[in-house]
């Protein structure tokens, strides 16, 4: 399998004309078969216990070219792509996504503080702080969520729904009917959140048991917050909102899940 391997530091002898008609002229179906492959290689790994390899290959995937223009294309197409951060940048034209593409690297990164705002909370009188990264921090977590998705679609629970790839309501809401529908079924239903999950989550056992460059993921984790102007460490937490690289893994899907539980209370 042929897998490019971006080297980065290219783009100033481009033009912006240049740049732009090499974004437009990306062959897309070429690049998600070649990070699909990857992923599949990862989740077979995953699968034969090979961890080293997993690692290796995922070094692979978030180096690869083909990766990077596909986790570009992510953050600039989904519904936060009008949404700055704190520098109010946003990647709208075809110059600044290929110049962003050729400049993403590992290399010295750095995450910038995120823009906290708050929202306001359906039914309740509480808002719910949501923390918005740089573009190029939101590429930087796409671009390891697609390393971190196979290992998690392989691992994760045969009967979870949140953040699934090819997975809805419906299909949970499918499950819920299958389990209730007998006679014999539990016959009650309760709904538990975990309080403050996201607030208080540690960062060094989020380190310990998520697989992936634990450098980078501290720069995602300790990127701190500037709200009203003055600047705020994290700690602890983890943030809500830009791609959530988080979300794709299987230890905090456990965490962020709604637990639903099925009680069969015995008359």
């Amino acid at each position: 399998m042929n897998v490019l391997i971006s080297t980065t530091p290219s783009c100033e002898k481009h033009t912006g004309r240049a740049l732009a008609r090499k974004w437009n002229s990306v062959n897309w179906k070429v690049v998600k078969e070649s990070v699909n492959r990857l992923q599949a290689r990862i989740a077979k790994a995953v699968q034969e216990g090979k961890w080293n390899l997993v690692k290796r290959l995922q070094y692979l995937l978030t180096h690869s070219y083909h990766a990077k223009l596909l986790a570009v294309r992510i953050i600039t197409q989904n519904r936060g792509r009008k949404t700055p951060g704190i520098y109010g940048v946003l990647w709208s034209f075809a110059t600044s996504k290929m110049r962003a593409t050729l400049t993403l690297s590992d290399k010295l990164y750095k995450a910038s503080p995120l823009r906290r705002i708050y929202i306001p909370k359906p039914g309740k009188d509480t808002k719910r702080p949501i923390s918005i990264p740089t573009m190029k921090d939101r590429a930087m977590q796409a671009l390891y969520a697609l390393a971190l998705q196979p290992v998690a679609e392989t691992t994760a629970d045969k009967r979870s729904f949140g953040f699934r790839l090819f997975r809805s309501a419906q299909d949970a809401s499918q499950l819920i009917f299958a389990c209730l529908a007998h006679p014999m079924s539990a016959q009650w239903i309760l709904e538990s959140d975990i309080h403050g999950c996201f607030d208080n989550i540690s960062h060094e056992w989020l380190k310990k048991l998520i697989p992936m460059d634990c450098s980078i993921l501290n720069q995602f984790l300790k990127a701190g917050f500037v709200f009203e102007g003055q600047m705020f460490p994290t700690e602890t937490g983890a943030p809500q909102g830009g791609e959530t690289f988080l979300q794709f893994s299987p230890i905090w899907r456990l965490m962020e899940l709604k637990l639903f539980l099925l009680v069969n209370f015995q008359r």
